[in-house]
């Protein structure tokens, strides 16, 4: 079981001092969050509350992934980073290749995308970009910006992305690995076909080993069943090595810590944010590995 920290909201200054800590922990990486603004008004469409409402607010900090996640790697050697998640089919592909292949190759292989279709209209109606073809879209921009980190020209002729032969370079050595996120069927499936991985929108355990088992069908389908597969499943429960063992088993390969303001609440200080990542070192990480060795 690998563990990671999830830094959504958190202080941005805050950021490479929490990076090195959670190093030292031995956490396995760390998940920011993406939106590319804040609307004045928004309707009630978030699809992961009962209220329809996002549980952050304006004043929120989202600050751009990229630059983020190249000051942390900068200042750490092994953790990796990854967002949960990214809004690509907002995006322009070639500019998110671009971007991303190169923080693979100065973070040495660090970084993994995390992307998602996005659940906020207002965000699409201010880019100008029809909220109903997201999904369709955001196949499209996977499937380009794959191309793209190719150390060679490539071409890419779809409905929604459209170049002629074009080269980004310098490319990343590695294939960068892609983690797709959400809840539905039409999202595994996605992360069946393009993914190296899975990023859950936080589960009960109990509901696990059925989402595993339907990945496990869906890579069958896409005869990807042999290869490596993350699954990177937030759980809405105490993780001990009771509840995590038998998840393991089932399939799933990572889970995430809280939030520092879900459960410090808004505005902690560094070092309550360093004393809450060593709790869960010592009461989940250490007695996972204990109960393997």
């Amino acid at each position: 079981m690998k563990f990671w920290q999830a830094i959504t909201w958190v202080e941005t200054e805050q950021l490479p001092a929490i990076a090195q800590f959670a190093e030292e922990l031995g956490f396995e990486g760390l998940m920011g969050g993406d939106h590319a603004l804040w609307p004045g008004s928004l309707a009630p469409n978030y699809p992961y509350s009962e209220s329809g409402y996002p549980p952050q607010t304006e004043d929120s900090e989202y600050p751009d992934q990229w630059v983020s996640i190249a000051a942390m790697a900068a200042v750490t050697k092994r953790i990796k980073f990854t967002t949960g998640v990214y809004v690509l089919p907002l995006r322009n592909p070639i500019e998110v290749a671009r971007a991303t292949g190169t923080l693979a190759i100065l973070s040495q292989g660090r970084f993994v995308l995390g992307v998602g279709a996005g659940w906020m209209q207002e965000e699409f109606d201010i880019y100008g970009v029809d909220f109903k073809t997201r999904g369709k879209r955001m196949n499209e921009c996977i499937e380009s910006i794959q191309l793209l980190w190719e150390d060679r020209l490539v071409e890419y002729h779809g409905e929604f992305v459209d170049f002629p032969p074009i080269r980004l370079a310098p490319a990343p050595p590695e294939p960068v690995p892609i983690f797709v996120g959400g809840a539905n069927q039409l999202a595994l499936r996605r992360a069946a076909r393009y993914g190296s991985g899975w990023i859950g929108a936080g589960n009960k355990p109990e509901e696990v080993p059925e989402l595993m088992q339907r990945l496990r069908s869906l890579l069958a389908e896409y005869g990807r069943e042999a290869g490596p597969f993350e699954t990177l499943v937030g759980l809405y429960a105490e993780q001990t090595v009771d509840v995590l063992r038998p998840l393991e088993e089932a399939g799933m390969t990572a889970t995430l810590n809280l939030p520092f303001e879900y459960a410090l609440g808004r505005g902690s200080s560094l070092d309550d944010k360093k004393r809450f990542m060593e709790k869960y070192a010592e009461t989940v990480i250490r007695p996972m590995q204990e109960s393997c060795s």
